[in-house]
């Protein structure tokens, strides 16, 4: 999603805007642009495309800018195609804005504004917003603000430049991501912190219509009747190097290395008396004996995750679990009630669909608890109980060691809801525990076994279309390989449990095409080895994905990918590494934008 910059300080902001929106490429973008002070007037450069080939040949035709502050922008197209006219920065002579978000009532403010006498360029609801601060400003730029967004209807996050304000950046946020940093004699203004750890760990999280007022002297607060308020002001956990390569090809490989720390780091804490405890949200047991029900709402992996839970719920707590798309959820109109517990899964703490999800959810009453990555997001702070996942900055668009330690926030929720409810003893609850805190080494031991992953890559990189198959626990996995493949790879695939492919499936088989089985489950291995026999007789080309103690027949499968044993239920958090890899060796060999996958954003704050 789009990204927004901006600086206010005493050095040249040209390269620090250009950089920290580099920083910002992993959201998707289609344009890049800034707009300074230079001299007595608002100096904007824009274009379509990427900041390398766009944005930075266009700077290099304008020549060295002296500005020492100014906003910048990378654009992912909602209202009108990607062009240079579209990109942001947008405005006129006395204003330049940049945005994030949609603007839900834009057509009937922008009537308006026609009706008094403004003509409009672009095809975009932000030059409705420009045009209306324009119309609202009489010389106080705050009193502007203030106007505007009491007209504005939406989700959205602005920064903001008036030419008659020298550089002065203003700033307000309404569910869509903002950060306010704070150096030595400068400050920045960032969708979120990758923008600018290079220069500052400390930044403030304004609220949904707090306005900022930023210059190289600080940051002063109000709130919409003009008050000033008093802000905390927090320190970033991790550093620059968390957001660099460290000498991997790609943030994905990077990531997917990454894993066995971000889960070792994600448990270790919640562990207490070798037992996983939620004491720092105020999850009790009282609380989970008395839910009736648990719903989970996320998006992409992170309902992918959620389907995990909901298996190693029901196996070990017995609860009803129903698992919903965040943008299902909250138009189906739900039957959750004050009785049950929302749990809430998001990278981001700031997916769109997925904040109205738990709006709904606290409109009904019901407890919400969040798994996020980013505390201090919008999902952080609006749940009644939040865990904090701790896997630290994911760049790739596509997840890894998100959805791993997502996954690992259910494992550890089901047994504690287990205990609680007596399903499970202290000890049984302790040993499923022990096993859980073995994963990492596991984990490391599937990610070095790096070969049969490329092998299957070559195999099946031409292929047009493929399937993943598995039942239990190995469908819900299905489900994130086939996103992980598509996504990166670009070659259509779907995911199917087992016992559906007689039910219409198994006529897309053909000669040649690939079938991705993983069968990880010792109960259900009979089962999917039928699967597997049945598209294996039409033709189809077989990856066999089991643990290395599953007898296996020379002619089962047309390649092996083993992985080392564990508890059954806790195999998803083991099998998934091997699905990722044979997606990031497919699109390595495919030549494909690993990291920036084309349409796809790492953020979604828009519905």
């Amino acid at each position: 999603m789009c990204g927004i910059v901006g600086y206010a300080g005493q050095r040249p902001c040209e390269e620090i805007l250009v950089r920290s929106l580099k920083n910002l490429e992993y959201r998707g973008y289609d344009s890049a642009g800034i707009a300074v002070f230079e001299g007595d007037r608002l100096k904007t450069v824009k274009a379509q495309g990427s900041i390398d080939n766009g944005l930075v040949p266009k700077l290099e035709q304008v020549g060295q800018l002296s500005a020492v502050a100014g906003i910048g922008h990378t654009r992912w197209a909602t209202h009108g195609e990607p062009s240079d006219i579209n990109a942001h920065p947008i405005g006129n002579a006395r204003v330049s804005i940049v945005h994030n978000g949609i603007i839900e009532n834009y057509r009937r403010l922008k009537e308006f504004l026609i009706s008094k006498g403004y003509s409009f360029e672009s095809q975009t609801d932000t030059e409705t917003v420009a045009k209306l601060l324009d119309y609202n400003y009489k010389g106080d730029p705050l009193e502007a603000v203030t106007a505007t967004i009491a007209e504005l209807e939406g989700a959205y996050s602005l920064s903001i430049i008036f030419r008659e304000h020298k550089n002065k950046i203003y700033a307000v946020r309404k569910e869509s991501p903002l950060i306010v940093g704070t150096g030595k004699g400068e400050m920045f203004i960032a969708s979120d912190m990758t923008a600018i750890l290079e220069y500052t760990r400390e930044y403030y999280l304004p609220e949904a219509g707090e306005i900022a007022e930023v210059d190289k002297d600080g940051v002063t607060f109000y709130d919409v009747h003009g008050n000033v308020l008093e802000k905390e002001l927090n320190t970033a956990e991790w550093d620059v190097t968390a957001a660099q390569k460290g000498g991997f090809e790609h943030f994905m490989l990077k990531e997917i290395h990454e894993q066995p720390a971000a889960l070792k780091n994600t448990l270790t804490p919640r562990i207490v008396d070798g037992m996983p405890s939620f004491e720092e949200c105020g999850l009790t047991d009282e609380m989970l004996r008395n839910y009736k029900n648990v719903f989970i709402v996320g998006c992409g992996s992170a309902m992918h995750a959620g389907m995990v839970g909901k298996y190693v719920i029901e196996e070990i707590a017995r609860t009803p679990v129903i698992v919903d798309i965040a943008s299902e959820f909250q138009y189906r109109n739900p039957l959750i009630t004050k009785d049950d517990l929302l749990v809430i899964i998001s990278q981001s703490g700031e997916t769109a669909d997925t904040l109205s999800a738990l709006k709904l959810g606290k409109r009904i009453g019901a407890d919400t608890l969040a798994a996020v990555n980013v505390a201090g997001s919008s999902i952080d702070r609006e749940a009644k109980m939040s865990v904090k996942t701790l896997a630290g900055p994911e760049i790739s668009v596509c997840s890894t060691k998100a959805y791993m330690v997502q996954c690992a926030f259910m494992y550890m929720f089901a047994l504690r809801l287990a205990y609680a409810r007596g399903t499970i003893t202290a000890d049984k609850c302790r040993e499923y525990t022990a096993k859980l805190l073995e994963t990492p080494q596991l984990i490391q031991e599937c990610i070095d076994r790096k070969e049969q992953y490329q092998r299957v890559a070559a195999n099946i990189m031409n292929a047009e279309s493929l399937l993943y198959i598995g039942r239990g626990l190995d469908y819900a996995l299905s489900m994130e390989g086939s996103l992980k493949l598509k996504e990166i790879s670009y070659i259509h695939s779907e995911s199917y449990a087992g016992g559906e492919l007689k039910h219409g499936t198994i006529s897309l088989i053909e000669d040649g095409m690939p079938v991705i089985a993983v069968a990880t489950q010792t109960s259900l291995y009979p089962k999917t080895a039928s699967n597997v026999e049945q598209v294996k007789s039409r033709g189809a080309k077989v990856v066999l994905v089991c643990r290395d103690s599953a007898e296996v027949g020379a002619e089962a499968a047309d390649f092996l990918v083993r992985l080392p044993d564990t508890d059954d239920l806790l195999m998803p958090l083991v099998a998934v590494v091997p699905l990722q890899m044979m997606a990031y060796y497919t699109a390595l060999d495919r030549e494909c934008s690993i990291d920036k996958p084309r349409n796809l954003a790492k953020s979604v704050t828009v519905e």
